[in-house]
């Protein structure tokens, strides 16, 4: 357990829980969808499996979560985290705007663009996109394929034909699917590159969608427009 503060101010008792390092992204994770043991760890993917296990035997002791053999799930306390664990991430979204180079990963990226998806804005039937890292040479290569709903993000070739290349430097992709950028921004200087016939590269950037904190962010800024 964290170290206590020594205050009763409630703030300060939820932090003694939640500051410990890690413990706000495993509380991301499991809002996003992940329940598995490996999904969390490719949420991430720099904890070590023996960090992960005991901040979820911490966070299973103060009822924010609960497992069984199908996986783990927020209770209602740990789910409602999620406002305040949005509002954070669009704070750093808006304020923080650069990050290192130690921060890119191509797995973490290709990971939180499955999950975000929107797979009815695909075609029916199987889709797939290859995505081309342009400034790496390991995990260089990503294909994102879409059938019936499911997304998938492989990094070896799965066979299937490939109805567009998306060609960009991981800095590039990473800026717009955060929604520091637009598509068209990119596109029109050159940053990103999307091979396909007309008609289809015209949607690909609808097909990838961007964060949820993205479109969080630009939900926020419409209302204060309005």
């Amino acid at each position: 357990m964290a170290t206590s503060y020594g205050q009763f101010c409630p703030l300060a008792k939820a932090m003694e829980i939640l500051d410990e390092r890690w413990t706000i992204l495993i509380v991301r994770e499991l809002l996003l969808g992940s329940t598995r043991f490996n999904e969390l760890r490719r949420g991430v993917p720099r904890m070590s499996p023996a960090l992960l296990s005991k901040r979820l035997q911490a966070l299973e002791r103060h009822g924010i979560i609960e497992h069984d053999a199908s996986g783990y799930r927020l209770t209602e306390c740990g789910r409602d985290l999620h406002t305040a664990v949005m509002s954070l991430g669009v704070w750093g979204l808006r304020w923080i705007e650069d990050f290192g180079d130690e921060d890119l990963d191509p797995h973490l990226l290709m990971w939180d663009v499955r999950r975000t998806v929107p797979s009815a804005a695909w075609p029916p039937g199987r889709t797939c996109v290859a995505v081309e890292f342009t400034d790496l040479e390991r995990a260089r290569r990503w294909w994102l394929v879409v059938s019936g709903g499911v997304v998938d993000a492989c990094d070896y070739d799965p066979g299937y034909e490939v109805s567009a290349t998306v060609r960009a430097t991981l800095r590039t992709l990473t800026h717009v699917w955060r929604g520091d950028v637009s598509w068209e921004q990119a596109m029109r200087a050159r940053q990103v590159e999307i091979e396909a016939p007309r008609d289809t590269r015209a949607v690909v950037p609808a097909w990838f969608g961007r964060s949820m904190l993205a479109e969080a962010l630009a939900a926020q800024a419409a209302v204060s427009a309005g």
